[in-house]
């Protein structure tokens, strides 16, 4: 990429796209896409072309490996598919404190931090933990105590 080639745009609040000039102004950004061929390609040729691209090559399996996943609200949330409210109702998290979450109105605490990593990771555990023990759930099973054994010494 080169200055001789890049063009600026910002979208504004309204949703219109404008190239930013030199000077800081703006003009309507122009679209000179052929949206008609780019619908007619097939997946390998959409490949292809963007593995072509010299401005953006495609990430290598190292730089994949070192990329993480983010664990806010909103992105477990989106990764989820999910409606604000279908996630609240299927994690027990009140949908007030979920869009105030997402809203940077007030930070998860450390145990809802983990409860968001745990989700982020395996859903699918976490609503099958919460079927079988709900949150509402009047006592939980007891967990027999058990004294550790003594180590074994070798004598």
């Amino acid at each position: 990429m080169n200055d001789s080639t890049t063009v600026r745009v910002r979208v504004q609040d309204d949703g219109s796209v404008v190239q930013v000039l030199e000077d800081g102004s703006v003009i309507p950004a122009i679209d000179d896409s052929n949206w008609e061929r780019v619908d007619a390609m097939t997946e390998e040729e959409l490949d292809a072309n963007a593995l072509s691209d010299p401005d953006n090559p495609p990430l290598t399996k190292e730089e994949l490996a070192e990329m993480q996943l983010s664990f806010e609200p909103r992105d477990v949330r989106g990764r989820l598919k999910m409606t604000q409210e279908e996630f609240a109702r299927n994690f027990g998290i009140p949908l007030g404190t979920l869009r105030d979450w997402e809203q940077n109105r007030s930070r998860p605490s450390d145990p809802a931090r983990l409860l968001l990593r745990v989700i982020g990771m395996h859903p699918e555990v976490v609503i099958e933990t919460l079927r079988v023990l709900p949150l509402d759930c009047p006592t939980m099973p007891a967990i027999p105590h058990r004294e550790p054994e003594p180590p074994a010494l070798d004598l």
